[in-house]
C-alpha cells in the first residue's frame, strides 16, 4: 500500500530523482530546490523574519473551542491585550453537554460571548459546528496560515497550512508577537490510483499512521500530498484523510490543489479565495512516502493509538494473538492487579462482536462519510440488540443538506441515533459504552479513556478507530467485525460529491464580530472561571524533587491531564490541576503539593528544619524548590497547554525526557516556565518518585547561551553526576523560563 524512501528526493518529469543523482540530472542544491515546495511558498508569505531558517510566523486567523479560549483570553487579558489584532473564532464544541448539577460549562459560553464582543472575534454557539468542520467552511483558503488551540487543525485539502498548538502559542499571535520555529522538514506524500468503493478516508489515514507514526518518519514535518491520486477524491474524503496527519505527530501538511476544491470553496460562497497550488518541478523533499490508493485496505486501528492499525482482513485472520497482545497493553497502561476479561471472549463462531458503533466529529462528521451511511443502510434495520449506531454531523450546513436530501431520514428509519455538531465522543463525553464493551468509531483518537470510562473505578471500555464505511457494514451484519468491501454492491465515493451549501444556519446564531470590538462590554464570569495562579521566576539554583516518573515508551496528554470529565474544569487552573497525571499516577498531585509547601515557606524566608532538611545543606536564599515529571517521551496527542500549566501550578520547574512526542507540548513546558530537559541513558539512570537533582547555576546558565548543565542526582542518600541538556532553546524561550512564564514575561514588557 505505502513505499517510503528514507532518503532526499527530487521531484521532476513526475518522478522523484535521488538526492545523490541530482547532479547528473542537473538539479540544483537541495537548499535551492526546496523553495519549489508548497509548503516554502506558505511559509514564505508568512515570515517575518528575513530569514527562511529560522521562522517568525503571523497567521491569517485562529481558533479555540471552549475547553481553551477562557484561559487563552485571560492569559491574553493578564499581558494587556486591547482587542484581538485577527480574526479569532471561539467555537463551542466540547463542554456542549452542560453538566447536570452544575452551571461551569455554559458560564463558559457566556464567557466567549463577551470576550468576543468586547474584543472583536466570532462566537459560534453550542451544537452549530464542530471547531474543524467551521474552518473548513468559513476560513481555509488557498496559501493561508491558521493556528488553532486543538491538536486537529489541520485544513490541508484546502491549500492551508494549519497547526494545532497549545494556548500560549495563540495568546502570541493575540500579543503582536510571532510563532517561531526552525524551518521544518518536508515529506512529500505521493498520491496514485484511486480508492475502492468501500474504502473510506479513515483507512488511507490509518494506513499511514501505522507506517510512519512509531518511525517518526514526518514527526515535526510538514507533510506535501500531491499526484494524480488527489483527483479521484472529493474534498470531504481529503479533508478526512488530512485531519489525521496529526496523529503521524507532523507539524502541518498542505495538498495540492485543482478544480474539486475551487467547486467546492465556490459553493461555500468564498470561490475567490481559491488559490491553485502545486510543487514546482524539481522541488526537493526530505522524505518521500509514495501511496497507492488502489491497494489500501478497510483498516482498524485497535487500543490504544491509532498507530496501532491493521488491515480488517489482517486482523480476522489473526485475531486471538492480536488481541492477547491488546489484553496485555491494558493490563499495562491501566496497571491493573487484576486483568479485566480477555477481549477473545468477543469472539463468537470465528466472528469479533462489537458493541457500539460511532460516526463523529471533524474525522467522521462529514457530508459525504454520513451519506455512504445512509446510502447503506437505507430500508435496514439495526435491529434491537444491544449495539447501536451514534452519527454526529460535524456542522449545521452538513446536518441541514443531509436532511434536505433524505439522509437523516434513512439513518433515523434504520435505527441509528443522529445528534448535535459535538466532538465528545473524540475525547470521551457521550456515548460512553458499557463496562467491557468495544466501541468502533470514525473518529480522531482512540487514546486510553477517550471514550469515558474511568478504571481507577472499575471502569474499562475501548475504542478502535474504524472508517464510516466498515462501521456500516459491521452494523449491518449484527456487530460482527465486517470490512465494507465485503459487502456486495457496496456505493463508491464520486471523485466530486455535490454539496448544496446553506448557511442559514450560521447566519441566524453565529456572532460576527471580526474587527468591531467593542471595549466598554464587560466580561461575564462565572464561579469556575478564575485567574492563572502567579508563578516566581527563576531562583539562581534549583533543587528538583521527582514527582512522577514514567518509562511508557511514549506518554500522551491524556495521561499527564485527562480529557473527558476534566474538561468543565479547564477554566480554572487550581481546580483543573488536582487531576493532573490521575490516570496515570494518582500519588503525582499529592506529591508536588508536598514539595510546593516547603518552597513557599522556603520563598516567605522561614528556612525551618523541614526547609533546611529539604535542601539538603543548600543555600536557602538562592535555591529553589520544585518537583519534575520525568518520562521518556512525553507530550503526544492533544495540543492542551493544561498537560504542562498544571504542573506549573503544582510547583513544578521541569520536564526530564528522552525526546519530546511533540513540538507543541515542548512550548507548552517552554511556555509555562518549566525546563524542558533532555538526558542521554535516561531510562538507565531509574529516576523514581522522590529522587533529587541539584541544579546549580541554572539561572546563569539560561541567561547565557549555554545548552549542557552539569547536574547531581541524589538517589537513596547517594549521588552521580548527570548532563541534562536544553538543545536549541531560543533567547525567548530562555527569558520565557527565567521569567517564570509567559505571562510573567509579557507583564514585563
Amino acid at each position: 500500500m505505502l513505499n517510503i524512501l528514507h532518503s532526499g528526493a527530487y521531484y521532476s518529469g513526475g518522478r522523484f530523482i535521488p538526492a545523490a543523482d541530482a547532479s547528473a540530472a542537473g538539479l540544483p542544491s537541495a537548499e535551492t530546490a526546496k523553495k519549489g515546495t508548497m509548503a516554502y511558498s506558505i511559509l514564505a508569505s508568512h515570515n517575518t523574519s528575513g530569514n527562511m531558517s529560522d521562522l517568525k510566523i503571523k497567521f491569517d486567523a485562529m481558533a479555540s473551542h471552549d475547553i481553551t479560549y477562557v484561559s487563552i483570553i485571560q492569559t491574553a487579558r493578564a499581558s494587556g491585550l486591547k482587542e484581538f489584532p485577527l480574526p479569532y473564532v471561539l467555537t463551542n464544541c466540547h463542554n456542549s453537554l452542560c453538566a447536570v448539577g452544575g452551571t461551569i460549562n455554559e458560564d463558559d459560553h457566556v464567557f466567549g460571548l463577551s470576550a468576543a464582543r468586547k474584543y472583536g472575534g466570532e462566537f459560534v454557539p453550542a451544537h452549530q459546528s464542530v471547531i474543524h468542520s467551521y474552518m473548513r467552511e468559513r476560513y481555509a483558503g488557498g496559501g493561508k496560515m491558521l493556528l488553532g488551540s486543538d491538536s486537529h487543525t489541520r485544513y490541508g485539502a484546502f491549500g492551508t497550512m494549519a497547526m494545532g498548538e497549545g494556548g500560549p502559542e495563540l495568546v502570541k499571535q493575540l500579543l503582536g508577537k510571532t510563532y517561531d520555529i526552525a524551518y521544518p522538514r518536508v515529506v512529500a506524500i505521493y498520491l496514485t490510483g484511486a480508492p475502492r468503493p468501500g474504502v473510506g478516508p479513515q483507512d488511507v489515514a490509518l494506513a499511514l499512521i501505522g507506517a510512519t507514526f512509531t518511525k517518526g518518519i514526518v514527526k515535526n514535518a510538514v507533510m506535501e500530498f500531491f499526484g494524480p491520486g488527489v483527483a479521484s477524491m472529493a474534498m470531504d474524503y481529503r479533508c478526512g484523510i488530512d485531519v489525521m496527519t496529526t496523529e503521524t505527530s507532523c507539524l502541518s501538511s498542505v495538498w495540492s490543489t485543482d478544480e474539486t476544491v475551487k467547486r467546492y470553496m465556490t459553493a461555500l460562497g468564498r470561490g475567490d479565495e481559491f488559490k491553485e497550488l502545486n510543487p514546482a518541478d524539481g522541488a526537493y523533499y526530505d522524505d518521500v512516502i509514495e501511496v497507492d490508493l488502489s491497494k489500501i485496505e478497510p483498516m482498524i486501528a485497535l487500543p490504544f493509538h491509532p498507530s496501532n492499525a491493521y488491515t480488517i482482513a489482517d486482523f480476522k485472520a489473526n485475531m486471538t494473538d492480536i488481541l492477547h497482545q491488546v489484553d496485555e497493553a491494558t493490563a499495562r497502561q491501566f496497571q491493573l492487579k487484576t486483568p479485566p476479561a480477555s477481549l477473545t471472549e468477543k469472539i463468537r463462531d470465528g466472528k469479533f462482536y462489537v458493541d457500539q458503533a460511532v460516526i463523529a466529529g471533524c474525522s467522521g462528521g462529514t457530508y459525504q462519510n454520513l451519506m455512504r451511511a445512509s446510502e447503506m443502510l437505507a430500508g435496514k434495520s439495526l435491529g434491537d440488540k444491544a449495539l447501536w449506531l451514534s452519527c454526529y454531523p460535524g456542522s449545521m450546513p452538513a446536518f441541514l443538506a443531509l436532511s434536505k436530501n433524505g439522509a437523516i431520514t434513512n439513518l433515523l428509519a434504520a435505527g441509528a441515533s443522529v445528534r448535535s455538531c459535538f466532538c465528545g465522543p473524540c475525547f470521551g463525553a457521550g456515548d460512553v459504552p458499557a463496562n467491557g464493551a468495544f466501541s468502533i468509531r470514525h473518529s480522531t483518537r482512540n487514546f486510553p479513556n477517550r471514550e469515558g470510562s474511568k478504571p481507577a473505578d472499575g471502569q474499562l471500555s475501548y475504542v478502535a478507530l474504524m472508517d464510516a464505511r466498515s462501521i456500516t457494514a459491521t452494523v449491518l451484519n449484527g456487530g460482527a467485525l465486517t470490512a465494507a468491501t465485503e459487502l456486495p454492491d457496496v456505493p463508491a465515493d464520486p471523485a466530486y460529491e455535490p454539496y448544496y451549501y446553506d448557511d442559514s444556519a450560521y447566519k441566524n446564531r453565529v456572532y460576527f464580530g471580526v474587527g468591531k470590538p467593542q471595549p466598554e462590554t464587560e466580561l461575564v464570569f462565572g464561579p469556575n472561571i478564575a485567574d492563572w495562579p502567579e508563578q516566581i521566576a527563576l531562583p539562581e539554583n534549583l533543587l528538583m524533587t521527582a514527582a512522577s516518573a514514567i518509562y511508557d515508551p511514549v506518554t500522551t496528554t491524556d495521561e499527564l491531564i485527562p480529557s473527558g470529565e476534566t474538561s468543565s474544569y479547564r477554566s480554572n487552573p487550581l481546580k483543573l490541576s488536582e487531576f493532573a497525571l490521575s490516570r496515570k499516577d494518582p500519588a503525582y498531585v499529592g506529591r508536588a503539593k508536598a514539595i510546593q509547601a516547603v518552597e513557599r515557606k522556603r520563598r516567605e524566608g522561614n528556612y525551618d528544619e523541614e526547609v533546611l532538611s529539604a535542601l539538603r545543606g543548600c543555600d536557602p536564599a538562592t535555591t529553589g524548590l520544585g518537583s519534575f515529571v520525568m518520562a521518556l517521551k512525553p507530550g503526544d496527542g492533544s495540543a492542551r497547554e493544561q498537560a504542562a500549566s498544571c504542573q506549573r501550578v503544582l510547583g513544578g520547574v521541569a520536564n526530564i525526557a528522552a525526546e519530546y512526542a511533540t513540538k507543541r507540548y515542548r512550548s507548552n513546558v517552554v511556555n509555562w516556565g518549566m525546563l524542558p530537559f533532555i538526558a542521554d541513558g535516561l531510562a538507565e539512570l531509574n529516576i523514581q518518585p522522590g529522587d533529587q537533582v541539584y541544579l546549580p547555576g541554572i539561572k546563569a546558565l539560561l541567561e547565557g547561551d549555554g545548552e549542557e548543565l552539569n547536574a547531581t542526582l541524589i538517589q537513596n542518600g547517594a549521588e552521580t553526576p548527570v548532563t541534562l541538556k536544553l538543545p536549541a532553546m531560543t533567547r525567548e524561550e530562555r527569558d520565557i523560563v527565567l521569567a517564570g512564564c509567559l505571562i510573567n514575561y509579557y507583564a514585563a514588557e
